[in-house]
């Protein structure tokens, strides 16, 4: 580090002296000469503050911008109103950390209750936390939040993003905890399924709402079953989609996480993202990582603490149910400037733009030629069909030419489109026209 901290060689000296020694070899002493390095380390020289500017600069430029997007797959291009840049942007923000004598640092704990409270009243549950690293890592919080003595398999639909099966799997892996898969069916979880698989070993059932296909889940039937068997359901939302459609508390989940990157925070090329998590009252106190809470001082003045937190979480982490002790401050801070900003009704408004663009979207993309695949209700994504995988990747190599980054392949001819109200009649209409030439082509 003496090469990097500017520090000069009389200030090294210095400080060797004030640990007692006269030189590095002396400081070293205790290691056998024949692990010490005598050669200079195989590094590339440094490089100047320009030389660094203009290589960023030319690794920036790789990045693909489009101008058009139709891509979603738990990462969506909305509208972000300026003021949100503007007050996270306040260096006071920018320079926060997660506080370590918390309660000193009152603005940051106020900051992290309202994103908590915002996260409880888009998800109908009784408490949140200060936010995890991302969704995926939500969703398998919350699986650990919900395993017992008895309880030790964890049920996750087919139709949940791949993405998010995978880190609960790598999670439960180290737990030695049991993940079975519930089939689909029809572009949903199969009830029937469902049933056969959930059993007194059950610890609960994770379910994606909108799903990975962008159909909406039967969510009351799924909380019936599980909760039968007096296993527990989570639900992983679309934020957006919330603003509309039944809350996980309505439905009975007992358990709501999801991806809190639509509200206010770009695509950024993958990130940071935010994972948010709220639960009902029997199970709040198992909600991972931080959570603030508000009270009042000895001067009857309000106030904002950490509460709710398992110590074992920081000082006896091998017994603790969750090894999450920190959070995505400004990320958070972003999400409940946005959702400040937007208000109920404007995301509401938002919400219903997005289906009724997508709703367009996949009409005149059926009249292009392509099929849909689920005949079910959907929010913003929905699969259609093609010919063959070479058909699909034509129609998508045709839009990426006219700047336009069409829906995800799935293979087999499937693509996963999505629309948000960032997309515009003209954008849908001519996405459309250039399917259907390649179709007719």
């Amino acid at each position: 580090m003496g090469t990097y901290v500017p520090n000069t060689k009389a200030e090294q000296q210095k400080m060797l002296e004030s640990c007692g020694f006269q030189s590095f070899d002396e400081m070293y002493a205790c290691i056998p000469e024949e692990l010490r390095l005598r050669k200079p380390l195989e590094l590339p020289e440094g490089k100047t503050e320009l030389e660094v500017t203009r290589a960023a600069e030319a690794a920036a430029r790789k990045n693909r911008v489009y101008t058009t997007v139709f891509r979603g797959a738990g990462a969506y291009r909305h509208f972000i109103p300026s003021i949100v840049r503007e007050v996270v942007g306040k260096e006071e923000f920018r320079t926060a950390y997660t506080p370590y004598q918390a309660e000193i640092s009152q603005g940051v704990l106020q900051s992290i209750f309202e994103f908590q409270t915002d996260i409880c009243e888009l998800t109908g549950m009784a408490a949140a936390n200060a936010s995890v690293y991302d969704g995926a890592t939500a969703a398998a919080e919350a699986c650990e939040m919900c395993r017992e003595k008895t309880r030790q398999r964890i049920l996750v639909s087919a139709t949940v993003d791949p993405k998010i099966l995978s880190v609960v799997r790598t999670y439960s892996f180290g737990r030695g905890t049991e993940v079975a898969v519930v089939p689909e069916k029809d572009g949903v979880t199969d009830p029937d399924a469902l049933r056969q698989m959930t059993d007194a070993e059950t610890a609960c059932l994770l379910l994606q709402q909108p799903n990975r296909y962008g159909c909406m889940e039967d969510a009351d039937t799924a909380a019936e079953i599980v909760h039968g068997a007096k296993a527990k359901l989570i639900m992983s939302c679309n934020p957006i989609a919330l603003a509309v459609m039944k809350t996980p508390g309505e439905t009975g989940a007992d358990i709501a996480v999801g991806e809190g990157q639509p509200l206010g925070l770009p695509l950024g090329f993958g990130g940071p993202y935010l994972g948010f998590m709220a639960a009902d009252e029997k199970m709040m106190r198992k909600l991972p990582g931080r959570i603030v809470g508000e009270t009042t001082d000895m001067n009857g003045t309000r106030c904002y603490v950490l509460t709710l937190q398992a110590r074992e979480q920081h000082i006896r982490r091998e017994k603790a149910g969750s090894n999450i002790c920190s959070n995505e401050a400004l990320c958070a801070l972003t999400a409940a400037v946005y959702l400040a900003a937007m208000g109920p009704e404007n995301l509401k408004r938002a919400a219903l733009t997005c289906h009724a663009n997508a709703a367009s979207l996949k009409a005149k993309l059926t009249e292009s030629g392509m099929k849909p695949v689920h005949c079910r209700p959907f929010f913003h994504e929905f699969v259609m069909q093609t010919a063959d995988e070479a058909q699909a990747e034509r129609i998508l190599a045709a839009l990426d030419r006219e700047d336009i980054l069409g829906g995800l392949p799935l293979g087999d001819g499937k693509i996963l489109w999505c629309a948000t109200e960032m997309n515009t009649p003209e954008e849908i209409g001519r996405t459309a026209a250039i399917v259907k030439e390649v179709l007719q082509a």
